[in-house]
């Protein structure tokens, strides 16, 4: 009997899509040992079968001449086929299984570049047609299933479609190109020195942008400067300012000044006050989400997007990656509310929203033509059952939600001069006159009340002490993995879905370590050997130039063919210079990858002989520990988690003085731990690893 096939990007969504437009409950069943659902639709039999996102990767042609470059034929080759992606292979053959009997298709992937072009290849490569019907929805919520299903598209969204193909042909040319180059030019140096090295159209900028940043930070010369406290006393209130000119290039010029002011009481010179409103946050885009969650929770941007995708596929959240500030009133706001105020915590907050005479979300500039911002439905979970990181972020999206419909928050700020002998000293002070939308979202504030006494102008003031500071200029800080992915937004880099993932290469190809980002000697190295040889691999304006070329082929101005033989013609010219300095560009890499090495086998100071802790690698076992530089003498060693990348912190532990580690293992939090197996800090593990 033939069945509509509606195929889903993942498992969970299909079982949703499944239990959204059944007549009856679906009928769940195993083949190959992946799922899919029988059910029927007004009557009509249909099937709704997950893929596991990708099921097809863009690969160069093998060829005569082996791993080289440069290479400029690709094609579409089953994940399976690679031996890290091996158990893709039974949603390939269900996939394949269930065509058979298909009468029609319909696309129910997520409607992003990504989505529409898994499923295109699903299409072609395993069921044999080229098109099909089109679902489209931004949350796996019961109501708006049914309502895509009604409202289905004729054909697949081929704009979509077509600017999506153009990023993966893009992002193949470079990625393979350039890390073939890199790679080559290592070995051929030096086959001993042997790693894979890799940059790309994203990539490369991204790391030149970090290391400018760590440069001016080597750079930077501190200078010294003073600044002049008041500590004074009105009406029993003790009240800090600082002077007027707030920094001091030279110490003799506040030494003046903390002269005429010495032993002489003040006066209030002058009260400003200004009331204003503040208005209610945006809702979150994928950029600012990810930004937020690290500023509160450090969870990185590829951590963020994972835990929110989970939200997203049992649909409890809209689809996680968006561009866009707006909430359009389909998405129905009163149901979204009334949903959510089942949730105790959130009750008291939605009952004044209702109470307004119109809901109307604030809403940013950033707009998306396929998705609405990010915002909690009205499938609301039972919190008990989330981990505590998908609290944490499902709560931030649920205050977002309901904040942005919130009133404007009123505040005050006072200026206040003091007058001391001529010279004049400021404070200031804010104050919430009405809550308004902080109310909601006060758990994620960062401004505090600074509140000062009722002062009038003419009021004398007790100087209780002058207080000379000493400081220094400070560097320009580092980029956190929040601030990165919004200065990549800011300059065209990437889009929403692969900031995130870039970065995590970066970390993961050892270009880049810590919480601060700071640039290896490996990463400085591969920059500034490309700045030397091959600038145009660096260059923001190339990647701005293609992402604009990408928007002129989703907008049908421009065909896929003519952008992907434009990078060609540009990656020729890039690979052409990089073969003519191969050897130089091969030694200076072995160079900078000998240092780099050595530096992240330090671990820090023996605390039993004071020798050099190392990374050494076991012969008998193959297993890597860390072990003394003066072995025989000195036997002290650790053993190291296994599977795991290991970063050094340059802290000793507090109660053994061993020196800290930072554990990175895929798919988990980093956490950091003391070398020693005894050290009382572990005591309660399963704790510390948390």
């Amino acid at each position: 009997m033939a069945y509509t096939l509606i195929i889903a990007e993942k498992p969970d969504a299909a079982r949703r899509i499944a239990e959204a437009l059944a007549d009856k409950k679906p009928k769940k069943v195993e083949k190959y040992g992946a799922p899919f659902y029988e059910f029927t639709v007004d009557g009509k039999k249909h099937v709704c079968v997950p893929a596991v996102g990708h099921l097809f990767s863009l690969t160069p042609i093998k060829n005569e001449n082996g791993w080289t470059y440069p290479v400029f034929d690709f094609e579409w080759i089953p994940t399976y086929k690679k031996r890290d992606t091996s158990w893709t292979e039974k949603y390939f053959r269900n996939i394949k299984e269930l065509a058979k009997n298909a009468s029609e298709f319909i696309n129910a992937a997520d409607v992003d570049t990504e989505g529409e072009v898994l499923l295109y290849n699903i299409l072609r490569f395993i069921c044999n047609v080229k098109d099909a019907k089109r679902m489209k929805f931004s949350t796996l919520t019961k109501d708006e299933l049914r309502e895509a299903y009604k409202n289905l598209s004729p054909h697949l969204l081929f704009p979509m479609l077509e600017s999506g193909l153009t990023r993966h042909a893009l992002d193949a040319l470079w990625g393979f190109n350039l890390t073939r180059a890199l790679t080559l030019a290592l070995k051929n140096h030096s086959r001993k020195a042997f790693t894979i090295l890799s940059t790309g159209r994203v990539q490369g900028p991204t790391l030149s942008l970090l290391l400018k940043r760590e440069l001016e930070i080597r750079k930077f010369v501190p200078k010294p400067f003073w600044q002049l406290e008041l500590h004074c006393k009105i009406n029993g209130n003790k009240i800090v300012a600082l002077h007027e000119k707030d920094k001091f290039w030279k110490k003799e010029e506040v030494e003046e000044v903390l002269k005429i002011c010495k032993g002489k009481d003040g006066v209030v010179e002058s009260i400003k006050k200004r009331k204003y409103k503040q208005k209610p946050p945006a809702p979150f885009n994928t950029t600012d989400l990810q930004a937020e969650a690290y500023a509160l929770f450090r969870f990185s941007p590829a951590q963020t997007l994972s835990i929110a995708e989970s939200l997203y596929q049992k649909g409890y959240i809209s689809y996680p990656r968006s561009s866009s500030q707006k909430l359009p009133p389909s998405i129905n706001y009163e149901k979204i509310l009334k949903s959510l105020a089942k949730i105790p915590k959130y009750k008291e907050f939605v009952e004044k929203l209702l109470a307004k005479k119109e809901l109307k979300p604030h809403e940013g500039k950033k707009a998306d033509p396929a998705h609405p911002a990010v915002y909690a439905t009205h499938e609301i979970p039972d919190l008990s059952k989330l981990t505590p990181q998908q609290r944490k972020i499902y709560d931030l999206i649920a205050r977002r939600t309901l904040a942005t419909f919130g009133e404007d928050a009123l505040r005050e700020s006072m200026n206040v001069r003091i007058n001391v002998n001529g010279q004049v000293f400021m404070t200031s002070g804010k104050r919430t006159l009405e809550a308004g939308w902080t109310e909601i979202y006060s758990p994620y504030l960062k401004f505090e009340e600074q509140i000062l006494p009722e002062l009038k102008v003419g009021q004398k003031v007790k100087v209780l002490r002058l207080k000379l500071l000493s400081k220094q200029t400070q560097p320009p800080g580092r980029y956190s993995q929040g601030s990165i992915i919004k200065e990549m937004e800011k300059r065209g880099l990437g889009t929403r879905a692969t900031r995130a993932e870039i970065l995590q290469t970066l970390y993961d190809r050892g270009y880049v370590k810590g919480k601060s980002i700071q640039v290896t000697k490996l990463g400085e190295t591969v920059v500034k050997v490309l700045e030397e040889f091959c600038p145009t691999i660096l260059s923001e304006k190339l990647t701005r130039h293609f992402e604009k070329e990408m928007e002129e082929v989703f907008n049908g101005k421009k065909k896929k063919e003519e952008v992907i033989e434009e990078a060609k013609k540009v990656l020729k010219k890039v690979l052409s210079e990089f073969k003519r300095n191969e050897e130089k560009i091969g030694k200076k890499l072995l160079e900078g990858l000998l240092v780099a090495r050595r530096e992240a086998r330090r671990i820090g100071k023996c605390p039993k002989c004071g020798g050099e802790l190392r990374i050494i690698r076991s012969k008998k076992t193959g297993l890597f520990f860390v072990g003394c530089s003066n072995y025989p003498k000195c036997t002290n060693s650790y053993p190291l988690p296994r599977n795991a990348r290991i970063e050094v912190t340059g802290k000793v532990c507090e109660k053994c003085n061993t020196p800290i580690i930072r554990v990175y293992r895929k798919g988990k939090r980093p956490f950091q731990m003391c070398l020693s197996v005894d050290c009382e800090t572990k005591k309660d593990w399963n704790k510390n690893k948390k």
